[in-house]
């Protein structure tokens, strides 16, 4: 049941593993106090969830479990298995929307020169940050990039690996293309990939993050950070250069505007700080509140 839903949702594999592994975990601990997740009541799912309050569970995982019981509760009404919802009288879990990490422009571009472009390997990596961080790609469609995904001459890449399976077309850039095009020039024949591993292999999401902190590690940012870091700063700097929101959105393969706003909140909380930081007014009020705290 739960395989057919994931298709009519289009859920993406991972969140298919990730709903079947909560469900699981959810009947093993109905089945040691004699109940199931058919017959579970919404006091028996009160209990369970109190449970995993006291192992202290991170919100986004308990807000995960509940969403995948909640789908579940769904599929039965849908089939006629239960006319009820145990979840229902359930508080809701808030939402934490915690600002995405980012860094700086100044940052990126010390990343960006880390790589030893004399070389094989380092032609590569370098070719490869400069695409994450001109596209917003997430490290799993970069690594399932293709050379025939790219179209250098319109400056174009076309992403076939997005979240739930959708296809986009994301602009490269003319620094991105310059440097793809070096490493196609001197990039090794086998396979299909733009950035092969080892024998023609595509990278994995690790090797790409090892990529990522290695550089950063050489540039001398603390701490270093993910692929994903970059996809951030991607969002939040084309937007502080007054990059339309909507485009953004389409880029990044966003289903819901409302995920692309968060990065103007990042946007305007890094102007706000410089303005503290800089502005003559904001640094007398600093100036006075520290001599109030010495007087105290």
């Amino acid at each position: 049941m739960l395989a057919r839903r994931a298709l009519l949702k289009n859920w993406s594999r991972r969140t298919l593993a990730a709903y079947r592994s909560d469900l699981m975990d959810a009947q093993q601990w109905l089945e040691a106090r004699g109940k199931d997740l058919f017959s579970a009541s919404e006091d028996d799912l009160r209990a369970y969830f109190a449970s995993l309050g006291r192992m202290g569970l991170a919100l986004r995982t308990l807000r995960r479990r509940r969403a995948a019981l909640a789908q579940w509760y769904r599929m039965l009404r849908e089939e006629g298995v239960r006319a009820d919802d145990p979840l229902k009288g359930l508080p809701k879990l808030a939402r934490a929307r915690p600002l995405p990490k980012v860094i700086t422009e100044a940052q990126v571009e010390r990343l960006l020169a880390a790589p030893t472009v004399s070389t094989p390997t380092g032609l590569r990596d370098k070719a490869l940050l400069e695409l994450l961080y001109a596209t917003g790609l997430r490290a799993s469609e970069l690594a399932a990039l293709e050379v025939g995904d790219l179209d250098l001459a319109a400056g174009w890449v076309r992403v076939r690996a997005g979240k739930g399976d959708k296809e986009r077309l994301v602009p490269l850039g003319e620094e991105a293309a310059a440097w793809l095009e070096k490493w196609l020039a001197k990039r090794p024949k086998d396979g299909p990939y733009l950035f092969p591993g080892r024998g023609g292999r595509r990278l994995t999401r690790a090797r790409i993050w090892q990529i990522v902190k290695r550089y950063a590690k050489e540039a001398g940012i603390h701490p270093p950070p993910s692929p994903h870091v970059l996809r951030h700063a991607f969002a939040t700097h084309l937007l502080a250069h007054g990059a339309d929101l909507r485009a953004v959105q389409q880029m990044l393969g966003h289903a819901q505007i409302s995920t692309t706003e968060i990065y103007t909140h990042v946007a305007r909380a890094r102007l706000k700080r410089l303005v503290d930081r800089h502005h003559p007014l904001a640094r007398e009020k600093s100036a006075i509140m520290d001599a109030e705290a010495e007087e105290r």
